[in-house]
């Protein structure tokens, strides 16, 4: 398969790029790390080096806290719909650089730059929702049963927010947090994922430009992010950690907090099923398994990650699956044909391999794909396994790429069990004509989020999060996703 590595549109070159990246972004001002070092920024598409950015330190973690704290009382006592016009304005910036921001995301991240539109698109609907939110922000009155007093709540920010955010999802991860956080009333520091700063700092330029105080967003990358983190969770003005990223550095983030009893927000790992009944609407089904499976070339914690299809289709599922991945053109994410961009880094291409292998070996048989891209560039070729068992490690783990492992299931009862046969919990696909057996097999599919008959499910206004090893708390949402951000405060008034 013809892998291509175009120059960026309209003969734009990669140096451009470098403007973005200013330095460590805390109080307002634009700084080197402390000890002078840098972390190279790559292409995943070529492999070539593109910018370098500050490597932070635990003294610029610390400076990153005060600059927060210094900005704190002035932000929490902003008007709230001054707080919203600022957002309004991150908003409204966001959407009119959507195509320089979607190359920028598809640059230092490989994604195909339809998927990377979508993001920023996605990413700038967190400030329009919370700007409104912001201003809805209520409290509650009653009386006490026994009648002696009144009981007022009031919601208050939480204080300081530490983010963090992987390279998968560079500016949707970031605003999902920030927006929320900010509408609350809230200063954060973000640290995103050193492969993908780029996004960061760009929308860190952005934000101050849009009106955002100096202190009220921070941002610093590091190579050191245990110590880091851990540094800033120490710091008792900080109250708040919210992160995404993977089940595994979630648990260790978690104990981190434990120790200083910070409030914690966790987006962790997924391992959804997608259920394929006989009564679905197999060409349906079949493009929701492409946007569920293929969204940002499977990088994604939401993406279909065991197929089960009932007997009756099997068959059929598969082939119509393998012609359609099997006809995706492969390539850098900044070439505007491009439908299946690279992965992130050389080690994720090896795991998808460790993967596939370990099925094909327990007997899966490959309809498409299977190997690697040639060439330089982090490439996987869109791939369809069948006959995938149960024992398979990619039934286990999430595979993060663009693999499709397929298995045959017979009844409902089976497939429920085995749906549920995973420590995570995040997301599952369901498709039947069948809207009482959806409804049925929904409830008793443990997962926080399910799409019935859908590809796709995140939505700004949607909760978004997940139940066992997949997460705490949620974001997103009516009220949920700011209220991860805000404490209750109750006062006992005699009558």
């Amino acid at each position: 398969m013809n892998i291509s590595h175009p120059v960026l549109e309209d003969g734009q070159d990669t140096d451009d790029f470098h403007r973005f990246s200013h330095g460590l972004y805390i109080g307002g001002q634009w700084r080197q790390s402390a000890d002078g070092r840098e972390i190279q920024v790559l292409d995943p598409s070529t492999e070539a080096v593109i910018a370098a950015v500050p490597d932070a330190t635990i003294e610029d973690a610390a400076a990153a806290v005060e600059a927060a704290a210094k900005a704190a009382d002035g932000w929490r006592t902003t008007a709230p719909r001054k707080r919203s016009e600022i957002l309004r304005r991150c908003f409204e910036l966001m959407t009119q650089r959507s195509e320089t921001l979607a190359t920028l995301i598809s640059l230092e991240n490989g994604k195909a730059l339809r998927d990377a539109r979508g993001e920023i698109a996605y990413a700038a609907e967190f400030f329009r929702w919370n700007a409104e939110e912001a201003v809805r922000i209520t409290g509650e009155f009653g009386i006490a049963p026994s009648g002696a007093n009144r009981i007022v709540v009031d919601y208050e920010p939480i204080g300081i927010c530490v983010l963090v955010t992987p390279w998968n999802f560079p500016a949707a991860m970031a605003t999902r947090k920030i927006a929320p956080a900010l509408a609350a009333g809230c200063t954060v520091i973000l640290k995103p994922a050193s492969e993908t700063p780029l996004t960061a700092y760009a929308l860190a330029a952005l934000y101050q430009e849009a009106g955002i105080p100096p202190g009220v967003v921070n941002v610093l990358t590091t190579s050191n992010p245990g110590p880091v983190t851990a540094a800033m969770l120490a710091d008792p003005r900080v109250r708040k950690l919210s992160f995404t990223g993977s089940t595994g550095i979630g648990r260790i983030l978690l104990a981190e907090a434990a120790k200083h009893v910070v409030s914690c927000s966790m987006e962790l790992g997924g391992n959804a099923p997608f259920l394929v009944f006989d009564d679905a609407d197999l060409d349906a089904a079949v493009d929701g398994a492409m946007v569920a499976k293929m969204r940002n070339a499977g990088e994604a914690c939401t993406a279909a990650n065991r197929i089960y299809v009932q007997s009756g289709i099997y068959d059929a599922f598969g082939e119509s699956l393998a012609r359609r991945m099997s006809s995706l053109k492969v390539g850098a994410g900044t070439d505007a044909a491009t439908e299946c961009g690279p992965m992130i880094t050389r080690k994720a291409v090896d795991k998808i391999g460790r993967l596939v292998n370990d099925a094909v070996a327990r007997g899966a048989r490959v309809l498409c794909g299977g190997k690697t891209g040639s060439g330089t560039g982090y490439y996987y070729l869109p791939t369809v396994l069948c006959d995938v068992p149960a024992e398979a490690e990619m039934a286990h783990e999430e595979i993060f790429g663009p693999v499709a492992p397929i298995s045959r299931f017979e009844t409902e009862a089976e497939v429920i069990v085995r749906a549920n046969d995973t420590e995570y919990g995040l997301a599952a696909y369901i498709y039947t004509r069948d809207l009482a057996r959806g409804m049925r097999v929904a409830s008793k599919i443990e997962a926080g989020m399910i799409a019935l008959n859908r590809g796709l499910m995140s939505d700004p206004a949607a909760p978004f999060g997940g139940v066992k090893q997949s997460g705490l708390g949620r974001e997103g949402g009516q009220h949920h996703g700011i209220a991860e951000f805000m404490e209750a405060k109750y006062l006992a008034i005699s009558i």
